[in-house]
Order: C-alpha cells, then sequence, then structure tokens
C-alpha cells in the first residue's frame, strides 16, 4: 500500500497524497507539471479537459472552470489560482 509514499516528484500519488500535494503547492507554487494539478483534481472531484492545444481546462461540479497552460514549468501565478480554485470546490 502507498500510504506512506511521500514523493512529491513520482508521477503516481496514492489518494492522500493529494492533500500533501495540495498544501506543497500552497507553500511553494514553483515547478509544477500537469499531471501533479490532475491527481490534486481528480481527488477533489475536478474533472479536466484537454483538447491537443497547449492549455488544460480544470471544471468544477459548480461549472466554474479554470484553464491552465500545460508548459512545464507551469508559472507560479497558475498554481496560485489553481489552489484557490481548488479549495473553493
Amino acid at each position: 500500500m502507498f500510504s506512506s509514499f511521500d514523493t512529491i516528484s513520482d508521477t503516481i500519488f496514492p489518494v492522500n497524497t493529494s492533500a500533501k500535494l495540495l498544501e506543497a503547492m500552497t507553500r511553494h507554487p514553483l515547478d509544477w507539471r500537469i499531471d501533479q494539478l490532475q491527481t490534486v483534481a481528480q481527488q477533489h472531484g475536478i474533472s479536466w479537459r484537454h483538447n491537443g492545444g497547449s492549455h488544460y481546462a480544470f471544471v468544477r461540479t459548480d461549472g466554474q472552470m479554470l484553464v491552465v497552460p500545460a508548459h512545464r514549468p507551469i508559472q507560479s501565478v497558475y498554481i496560485k489560482q489553481f489552489v484557490k480554485f481548488v479549495k473553493g470546490a
């Protein structure tokens, strides 16, 4: 079981790691990847769309949407917006 797995840089995350990721994003909004945002979004019931372009659209159940460029690393301004978006879900 992955319950004690703490490594944020890996691409496979246990369910309880999404809370750790979100907290880490809050403290250090630099050098994040789109797959890490997807992990957090999935665990908070937020879906996402990618139409083959350079951006991902995250959509909450209330219909609110946040568009994030998928360039690596994602700029801190987008991580800060994503954290607020998730916490508002």
